[in-house]
């Protein structure tokens, strides 16, 4: 029996259990706490500590659920690969850090999952070990790094509070200035795990990586493990903290919608609806409602995992073509595939009653209701209707467009591994939704808006669906070739110059500050004043001094010549 089909084994089961279980935990309202004492010395103890409640149990199932699907579909993707015993690994080592983060109540053993993930996501990245992978890797270590070390800070900070286990302070030192400053430093490691401005540029690059380990990242592990630390320390996150949340997670959910509408790559256009979504998920946490950020990060999990797995069927199908502009009329060739990717794609737009609809039509809603600006309210409705517009452009591409690949292809549904991890996910991405609503939320939520307030949703939904359809019609013709169009697709698909700013400028200046120096001091005061030249006096000198001893008898009796010559001009 291959590792696939025993890893796919084990996580199925466990996920059904977990999903049980919190179903248990959720009806009893009821928590659990489990020390486990590692070591004692001198009286200071380091514990282990784990927290299972209805949240941690849910999310997990959907982890290990996605995580089960996407091992069996990576069985066929990676079929012809040598180290596909390797790949699964590393997979799995991705899940069980993932385990450990939201399992945990105490910042050391968060820090221990959230660099595991960290780790293991570079060594996914460089998976295919080229140029291209090495550098998508190098932007992803450093750029999560940085929120490693914030948590390492927010560490040494919590020493004040003399335990780790933050989820005991969170409401009893709201107000305290460290627990602001641990807070701060919190939401500084979210913003770079879930790419968020300005660290957006890493999560397009991650692309780098297998379709199947895309599908785990975008949908469950990775990005969503700040969101998910962010839910754990909403108590403590004071309004500034918040408003500064709400003001990147809109700006983040409006260029990345944006950008998705100027991109060609496949892979990259869902990468950018992920960090669209991440932006919303950290925007309606600002706003307090983090049962809402929780329900749209597990239906979004549904149905993104699924998108990937669409998308990496059909460059599996087009011999790894991700370009748009090849594909077209696949609905012919691939029907089965592409219906799951319809599916997939209008739960994203939200259409009413898939699972996206449930989330999303709840956020907005509960938007149009609370006390806040029209620059919010526009930046929310305006980055739904971009959804709608960039998904719709991409599926008239994928299903309606001319096909533009070669004449000799293998286009084709048989894949049935890939089929069956998709069809496991898709019951879920149509039915997931509604179910999780029923669980989650024990009283109905009852919003009572305006007409035209309440139809507001379907009414950009709409709009971006009809805009996206004329925008991919218009931009197959030649009359969007002219400059002003390819500056500003330029600006707008490279995330605002971002990925520019955080290599180049990040990388470059440094380097040229560098090489300033080495010219102007290194090789030029400080070598006149030190180390060069003060060799070569000491060298001259000595040369002299070599001189010297080398010639004394000569020098003596000049000396003495000379002595005589002065006592005689003086005496005169």
């Amino acid at each position: 029996m291959s590792i696939c089909v025993i890893y796919f084994g084990v996580f199925l089961i466990f996920s059904l259990m977990l999903f049980i279980l919190s179903l248990n935990f959720l009806v009893l309202d009821y928590s659990m706490i489990l020390e486990f004492n590692l070591i004692t010395i001198n009286s200071s103890s380091m514990n282990m500590v784990i927290l299972f409640d209805w949240m941690s149990l849910l999310f997990m199932s959907f982890v290990l659920f996605i995580s089960s699907m996407v091992i069996i579909y990576s069985k066929e993707y990676m079929e012809g690969d040598l180290n596909i015993d390797r790949f699964i690994m590393l997979v799995s080592m991705f899940v069980l850090s993932m385990m450990l983060l939201i399992i945990s109540p105490n910042l050391i053993s968060i820090l221990l999952g959230w660099d595991g993930l960290g780790l293991v996501s570079y060594c996914l990245v460089i998976y295919y070990q080229n140029i291209k992978s090495y550098n998508a890797g190098m932007i992803t270590a450093l750029t999560n790094r940085i929120g490693d070390v914030a948590l390492l800070m927010s560490i040494a900070w919590m020493l004040n509070y003399g335990s780790w286990n933050y989820i005991f302070y969170l409401e009893f030192m709201k107000n305290d200035f460290s627990m602001e400053l641990i807070s701060f430093l919190v939401v500084l490691a979210a913003m770079t795990k879930s790419a968020q401005i300005p660290f957006s540029s890493w999560l397009p690059a991650a692309m780098a990586a297998p379709t199947p380990v895309s599908s785990l990242v975008h949908s469950s592990t990775l990005v969503t493990a700040g969101v998910y630390l962010l839910i754990r320390f909403n108590l403590c996150l004071g309004n500034n903290i918040l408003l500064f949340l709400l003001f990147i997670g809109t700006m983040t959910m409006f260029m990345a919608g944006l950008g998705a509408n100027f991109e060609f790559d496949l892979k990259k256009i869902i990468a950018l609806s992920t960090l669209s979504q991440l932006g919303l998920m950290m925007s309606i946490l600002a706003l307090g409602e983090l049962h809402l950020a929780l329900f749209h990060l597990l239906t979004h999990a549904l149905f993104k995992a699924t998108l990937f797995m669409c998308a990496g069927c059909i460059i599996h199908n087009l011999s790894n073509c991700q370009d748009i502009r090849y594909m077209g009329g696949l609905v012919i060739q691939m029907p089965l595939v592409c219906s799951f990717f319809s599916i997939s794609n209008l739960s994203l737009c939200g259409l009413p009653f898939l699972s996206g609809f449930y989330s999303k039509d709840l956020i907005l809603e509960i938007l149009s209701m609370s006390y806040l600006n029209i620059y919010i309210y526009l930046m929310f409705f305006i980055s739904t209707g971009l959804t709608v517009c960039y998904t719709f452009r991409l599926m008239y591409y994928l299903l309606f467009g001319n096909f533009n690949f070669i004449s000799l292809n293998c286009l084709n549904d048989s894949s049935y591994l890939m089929l069956a991890g998709m069809g496991g996910l898709i019951l879920f991405v149509i039915m997931g939704g509604s179910m999780l609503s029923w669980v989650m939320f024990s009283i109905p939520y009852f919003i009572c808006l305006p007409m035209i307030m309440k139809i507001m949703a379907l009414i950009v939904t709409v709009i971006g669906g009809w805009i996206g359809y004329e925008f991919s019609k218009f931009s197959l013709n030649y009359e969007l070739k002219s400059l002003n169009f390819l500056y500003s697709s330029l600006f707008f698909s490279s995330m605002w110059n971002m990925p520019i700013l955080s290599t180049f400028g990040v990388n470059f200046y440094p380097i040229y500050l560098g090489k300033l120096i080495y010219q102007n001091l290194d090789q030029g005061w400080s070598e006149y004043l030190g180390s060069q030249n003060i060799y070569k006096n000491l060298i001259n000198m000595s040369k002299f001094s070599q001189f010297l001893f080398n010639n004394n008898l000569k020098i003596f009796f000049i000396l003495i010549v000379l002595w005589i010559i002065f006592l005689f001009i003086m005496y005169l």
